[in-house]
């Protein structure tokens, strides 16, 4: 990402388009962008996920989120249909901003990869 400004202006496009499309204008955390993605990454849109299946899509989103980056690396979809990423490089420690940032600006990237954003 070119600056932080660039970063939190799309951001704020993401949370917009998000918000009004899934939520009634209310605004999204970064937790329930991840979740969507998840859903997205699944591709079982019209299914009701229990408590262990959302973060299991959160964790399917997040592997998909930070595969760019070289920290995950898609394996294969299962039987049921869910993908399955296995670990390449270990996440650094980051202190939570520093996470939220990462987070972040790897929305963002997806965003730009599925030409959601520009």
């Amino acid at each position: 990402m070119n600056n932080n400004n660039d970063l939190k202006n799309k951001w704020i496009t993401i949370l917009d388009i998000l918000s009004s499309q899934f939520n009634d204008g209310e605004p999204l955390g970064l937790e329930n962008v991840i979740y969507l993605i998840g859903v997205q990454e699944l591709g079982q849109t019209d299914n009701k996920f229990n408590k262990d299946q959302k973060l299991d899509l959160m964790h399917i989103a997040i592997c998909r989120l930070l595969e760019p980056f070289g920290f995950y690396q898609f394996e294969y979809i299962d039987n049921d249909g869910w993908p399955h990423y296995k670990v390449i490089n270990k996440l650094p420690n980051l202190k939570s901003g520093e996470q939220t940032l990462l987070m972040k600006e790897a929305v963002v990237n997806y965003f730009i990869e599925k030409e959601l954003i520009q």
